[in-house]
């Protein structure tokens, strides 16, 4: 296993959730764990653009020294010929506390001030979401679903109770997201007991174009999918945006407390998680 954190006892050889052929769980041993990286790879340096260093591209892995602390969602495809690690069509990332302590940080803090938002809820247990991603031919409902199943199992096994995070618009102009960018700022920022802003230098204004000249159809469609998904279950935005130039995206910030997550997707969810989790 790679050095660091082993999977979550209790639920790291468990199903924590299942559509049809599709199964998430989490990562259990080194070749998974470089599988999802290679998946991420194929999305976001072939895909989308980031900018790989040599070790990355001759690799054809994404990989840092947050991996060897993270637990990793997977979603398989059961309906694919091979080996069970060449099945995977979907990754999450997931830093709890603990791991966060031994990698000396949580990924998003070099972008935003998560730490003070935990100093001021001491008795609360945070995990950072990241690295989401799916490959082109199974972005669906069911792929999606599939995920939340294995997330939701694992933030009710840790009892978390505040899911935070970085979301992210393509490209590095802020104002190429104008009103996307405005409405959050407008309309879905965090509560001052669990805002977070960015870091000073690395600012960015949200606020760009006058509420009353918003479109708030117009500005939801334009928004990535994984951030309508958050602002779906009832989550909150922080205070500016980050330009993230090795990943070519303008980054904000997601927080959700799990008390906050609307009744229908707990109910949703809570079936079959509550079985994968015990």
């Amino acid at each position: 296993m790679m050095p660091g954190i082993e999977p979550a006892i209790g639920i790291a050889q468990k199903t924590l959730g299942r559509i049809g052929a599709l199964e998430a769980r989490l990562a259990r041993n080194d070749a998974e764990i470089e599988a999802a990286q290679e998946v991420r790879y194929r999305v976001f340096y072939e895909e989308l653009g980031a900018r790989s260093n040599r070790l990355e591209a001759l690799d054809r892995r994404d990989a840092d020294r947050f991996d060897a602390a993270c637990d990793h969602i997977l979603v398989f495809d059961h309906a694919l010929p091979g080996p069970e690690h060449n099945r995977i069509v979907g990754t999450y990332r997931l830093l709890n506390q603990d791991g966060a302590a031994m990698a000396g940080g949580f990924y998003s803090e070099d972008e935003y001030d998560l730490g003070s938002l935990i100093r001021r809820h001491p008795g609360k247990r945070f995990l950072e979401l990241g690295r989401s991603c799916v490959l082109p031919q199974y972005r669906s409902k069911r792929t999606i679903e599939a995920l939340w199943q294995g997330i939701w199992a694992y933030v009710l096994h840790h009892d978390i109770d505040v899911m935070a995070g970085c979301a992210s618009f393509h490209g590095t102009v802020p104002a190429a997201h104008a009103e996307a960018l405005s409405f959050l700022a407008h309309s879905f920022r965090a509560e001052p007991d669990f805002d977070v802003k960015a870091l000073p230098g690395r600012y960015h204004g949200m606020d760009m174009v006058p509420c009353e000249a918003i479109n708030a159809k117009s500005a939801f469609l334009r928004m990535p999918p994984l951030i309508k998904g958050y602002l779906r279950l009832g989550a909150r935005i922080g205070d500016g945006c980050v330009i993230d130039h090795d990943f070519e995206t303008v980054d904000v910030f997601i927080v959700l407390p799990v008390k906050e997550i609307k009744q229908r997707y707990i109910s949703y969810y809570s079936g079959d998680a509550g079985r994968f989790a015990a």
